[in-house]
Formats: structure tokens, sequence, C-alpha cells
């Protein structure tokens, strides 16, 4: 009977140091700076502790109110887990309801008299005169996709529903139900995957560019760089604190976020992996939420500190939407520069795809094929991006 106990007690041991090694306590203990970060610890051992007591107690009458008392602590604690692995204590929503403030696309609108777009040095090879692909996409990419229907659509023919700027989520969303020929976006967060396959449409992901997924923090932040798993702990709420980074007037981290199905929202994810992400946490004063940009609100001050962190695109963040106030931080102490993206060391590089419902066909081919090519690769790279090959 004592030997049945003692491996029933190993092996809620190993199940609760399984969990605690899954969410990365094991890995990142010491980085747990904060009640609401360590509460899921408190949890799981609160679960072990209760089960290791009710398999060694005795069952009878004399100790019913223990037994009773341990069941519910490892029943509330096991409930309440889901909500603490994700500091999911508050009430109604964090998330702010004025608009967001953003850049001005009309800087970069196809044939518009002194567009940004970047230009090629010859003609292009390609003309599509009639049946113009409809374009959309994150907006990031509009500058991208914008020069390419500039180089490459009849101006004659060209109408300006023919190239527009929805977002990723609903640029996502209008190609599922087919309003929409090509997209240029970052990869697909598993909820628009979802989406697409309840509508019975099959994306097709074709790469044509790469880009360095940032992090930002305010120009009198002094930390110049962050390690791949101090970004973990901070969105995972482990770290609160910039103490815990070395800044010892820092004092606790504002970190943003961006709305789900954002093309930025699904960087982060993509970082995070499997480990949840912390949600939204209030911030110390609703004058913080200013113009509900991300890229403006990561330069904010707070008692005499810029303690904010947040993440976007270099090319948004650096030259379509910069912040002077802010600052990239490097990875690693690797810089988010063109060469580390091509040469594979800054670590959070991804393509941008154009996204087809099924496989292109007609213009919609041509197009893609063309972006391909060298002077499609061009115009990628004249823009600020960086080109698949």
């Amino acid at each position: 009977m004592k030997i049945s106990r003692l491996a029933a007690t190993l092996l809620v041991c190993a199940v609760c140091g399984f969990i605690l090694h899954k969410y990365e306590y094991t890995i990142a203990f010491t980085a747990v700076d904060n009640a609401v970060g360590m509460l899921p610890v408190a949890l799981v051992l609160t679960t072990g502790i209760s089960a290791v007591f009710l398999l060694w107690k005795k069952h009878d009458k004399r100790h019913i109110a223990d037994t009773v008392m341990a069941v519910f602590m490892m029943a509330l604690s096991i409930a309440l887990f889901p909500l603490a692995i994700r500091g999911n204590w508050w009430i109604g929503t964090v998330a702010s309801d004025v608009a967001e403030a953003a850049p001005d696309l009309r800087l970069y609108a196809p044939f518009g008299e002194g567009s940004l777009t970047a230009k090629l040095d010859e003609a292009p090879v390609l003309r599509i005169s009639d049946g113009l692909p409809v374009l959309d996409g994150a907006t990031a990419l509009y500058p991208v996709y914008a020069a390419f229907a500039e180089a490459v659509y009849d101006e004659a023919a060209f109408t300006p529903d023919a190239v527009l700027c929805t977002n990723t989520a609903n640029a996502y969303s209008a190609l599922v139900v087919g309003e929409r020929d090509v997209i240029f976006v970052a990869g697909a967060s598993a909820r628009q995957l979802a989406a697409a396959q309840d509508a019975g449409a099959e994306l097709c992901f074709t790469p044509i560019g790469r880009e360095a997924f940032v992090f930002l923090v305010g120009k009198d932040n002094p930390v110049e760089s962050i390690t791949y798993q101090e970004i973990r702990n901070i969105y995972t709420g482990k770290t609160a604190y910039w103490t815990t980074l070395g800044w010892l007037e820092g004092g606790r981290i504002i970190a943003f976020q961006r709305p789900e199905g954002s093309g930025s929202q699904t960087g982060l994810q993509t970082i995070m992996g499997k480990l949840p992400i912390q949600v939204p946490q209030p911030l110390p004063d609703t004058g913080l939420i200013g113009t509900n940009s991300l890229m403006r609100q990561v330069s904010l001050e707070w008692r005499g500190v810029q303690p904010a962190i947040g993440y976007s695109y270099r090319y948004y963040a650096t030259t379509m939407y910069a912040n002077p106030e802010a600052k990239l931080l490097r990875i690693d102490d690797v810089e988010p520069t063109i060469a580390n993206m091509q040469n594979g060391r800054y670590p959070f590089t991804a393509d941008f795809y154009a996204v087809t419902r099924g496989a292109p066909e007609g213009n919609t081919k041509r197009l893609i094929d063309w972006i391909l090519s060298s002077q499609g690769q061009a115009i990628i790279e004249n823009t600020g991006y960086a080109p698949v090959h």
C-alpha cells in the first residue's frame, strides 16, 4: 500500500513539474517578479500538495473536514489555473475604444501626384490593361503592393477600388469570401486559418519578401538589447518590472499589445509559440491611452520614465510611421538590419506573402509571377524590405 502511495506521489510531483516546465517556470523562475506572475506556480503547488495530502491522509470520520478542505483547494486551484496563466482577472475589457491613429496612406497611393511608391529604373515587362486583380493587405505592406500596381497596371484602366488597404484582419476576411483577388500580409493566425477552413476556402501562401519583427521602447529607456527569453517572460506576465532587466529606475513595465488578427499580433503569437500570452493589464492611468497607436504609446512617460514596450515590423516602425521618441531594441544583441535578416542572424525574421483563395490564376498569377521576378523583387527592396531571392 505504501509503495502504491509513494508511486502516486512521485506521479503527482512529475505532473506538477511537467506543467511548470511546459510554461517555462523551471527555466525562468528567477525572472518572476510579481504576484500575478507567481500565482500559476502557487496554484500548481497547491494542487500537488493537496493531492499528496489526500493520498497519505487517513480517510475516516475524524478527518473528514481536512479531506473536504483538501479536495476544495485542489478543485479551486485547477479551476483558477487557466485564468492565472493568462493574468485574466479583470472584469470587462482593458482595451481602448479610442480610434487608432495611423499613417497617411495617400502618400503611397498608386498614380498619385508625388507618390512615395518605389519605382523601377526600367520599363516593367508586365502590363495589365483589363481585369485588374483587386489587391488588399496589411497597412505596413501597402507601399509595396501599391508600387506593384503602379508599375504594372495600365493607368487608364486603374480605379482606386482596385488597390485597397483595410488592414490584415479585414483583408483575410474579404479574401475568404471572395471579395479580393490577392492580399499582401504576414502569415495567418490560427483563428484566420480556422475561419478560412470553415468557409471552405483553401488559402495559398506565396512568399514574396522578408521583414523583421521588432520590439520598441522609449528612446530614454537605457535598455538597448533584450533576449528572446526575456520577451517571453514579459508577455507571459512573469516579468513585470524593468529592474529585473537591469533598469533600476524603470518601474513597472507597460507591455502594449495589438488587436487579435492584426499582422503584428500574429507575429507576437509566432514568437510566443504555445505559451499563453498574458491579457493586456490595466494602464496605471487612462490618459496614457493617448492616440491608441502602439507606435505612439510606446514612448509615453509615466512618473518621469518611459516604461512601455511594444512591437511592430521594422519598415512600419522606422519609415512608414516612425516615432522619433522610440527606438528599436536589439534581440540577443543583434540589430534588426536588412543584412542581419538576410544572413539569418536576426532571430525574428519572417516571410510576408501574396495570399490567394486557391492557386492563383489568370492576371493574378501573372502578377504574382512578376512579383517573384527580378523587377518585382527590386520593388520590394527599393521600398525597404528584404527580397526573398
